[in-house]
């Protein structure tokens, strides 16, 4: 499925800028975490732990919600909201490693707690913003 994205849209998605990712806690709470992410034209991933929250409040709760600011215009944002639709096994923190080069932090090194990576998949169902 491809995308039908403005210019401005697809622009927030492939810059390295960090992300707020919101997810919905069991006690229905929201938690909202800045994140590492990369758009590979029809998901968005990002690179997260077993062990941490917001893991357990996907597995629970798989909707998910990205905010995007504009660098150049803090008042230009793009708003995605998806699910949780994939998790992928990571044990090598190759996407880490990956995203860590991507936001300017030059380095081949897995992190020391690559056994218990995954990678997060977000579908993109609805896109809002100016």
């Amino acid at each position: 499925m491809t995308l039908d994205l403005t210019d401005a849209q697809r622009r927030l998605l492939e810059l390295p800028i960090y992300a707020t990712l919101g997810t919905v806690r069991p006690d229905g709470t929201p938690q909202v975490n800045p994140m590492w992410f990369a758009f590979d034209g029809e998901h968005i991933r990002f690179t997260h732990l077993r062990t941490r929250a917001k893991f357990r409040n996907l597995q629970a709760n798989p909707a998910m919600a990205l905010a995007l600011i504009d660098p150049d215009n803090p008042f230009a944002y793009l708003e995605v909201r998806g699910a949780l639709v994939e998790v992928i096994d990571d044990p090598t923190g190759a996407f880490y490693v990956e995203l860590q080069n991507r936001y300017g932090n030059p380095s081949t090194e897995a992190p020391a707690d690559k056994a218990d990576r995954v990678i997060l998949v977000m579908s993109v169902d609805r896109l809002s913003g100016k």
